[in-house]
């Protein structure tokens, strides 16, 4: 069907679920090393991380980018 993103991991994922996700993995101090930008490093929270990150293709991306690499994991560590 036309719309179907059965390939997609990111398809129904929000991105406050993936910041989440990655906070809960790696935790701030992990996060900012992984993926260097500000809204990781000074005074870090889901509103402002979320604010940036709808502003910032780039940034969005990397963050999408770490969530796919490290969802392997995720899902190892659930089962």
């Amino acid at each position: 069907m036309p719309g179907e993103q059965p390939k997609n991991p990111l398809h129904g994922v929000s991105l406050e679920r993936v910041v989440l996700t990655l906070v809960d993995h790696y935790g701030w101090d992990g996060l900012a090393d992984k993926i260097n930008i500000n809204c990781f490093k000074n005074e870090p929270s889901v509103k402002s991380s979320l604010k940036f990150l709808r502003r910032t293709p780039w940034a969005r991306a990397q963050v999408e980018n770490l969530y796919i690499s490290t969802l392997p994991h995720l899902l190892r560590r659930s089962s």
